[in-house]
């Protein structure tokens, strides 16, 4: 048993409220693809998909999201707060798939999102928060894993 500490907690809340707002944004887009409300919420408001393959790929990653992030999210959490290793296991999972996504959409994204939000919105919660939670709970998970922390 890995009993949670105050950390624990804090990176259960930010992981929940960043992933929270992406899933629902990707519900959106996952009950009505096609609509206007879906690309003001996905690329900005009044703006169109650049192509097919940007709608394509928008609606692979929602369905993703949804088939993998928020399971591993759920079960993780659970297993974390309760103190149990596959929890943190399933951390690690996602921090791993979070940094990964991550520079998938810095490579894909950035040069049409970065300018429509600006810095503080884009490094702190569109591409940043998924990095930044993605490489802090698996450094969290490996230190209280092995009992560093």
């Amino acid at each position: 048993m890995i009993e949670p500490t105050n950390i624990t907690w804090i990176i259960t809340i930010f992981g929940t409220v960043i992933f929270l707002l992406l899933l629902i944004a990707q519900l959106v887009i996952l009950i009505k693809p096609h609509s206007q409300q879906a690309k003001d919420i996905l690329i900005a408001k009044g703006e169109d998909w650049r192509d097919k393959t940007h709608f394509k790929v928008a609606f692979a990653f929602a369905w993703a999201d949804w088939l993998v992030i928020m399971p591993l999210m759920v079960a993780g959490n659970i297993g974390v707060l309760s103190g149990q290793l596959w929890g943190y296991l399933l951390w690690i999972i996602l921090g791993t798939i979070s940094i990964y996504y991550s520079i998938v959409f810095y490579v894909m994204e950035k040069e049409y999102v970065y300018p429509a939000v600006g810095p503080i919105i884009y490094y702190t919660y569109l591409w940043g928060g998924f990095l930044y939670w993605g490489i802090i709970s698996i450094v969290y998970c490996v230190l209280r894993t092995h009992n560093v922390l």
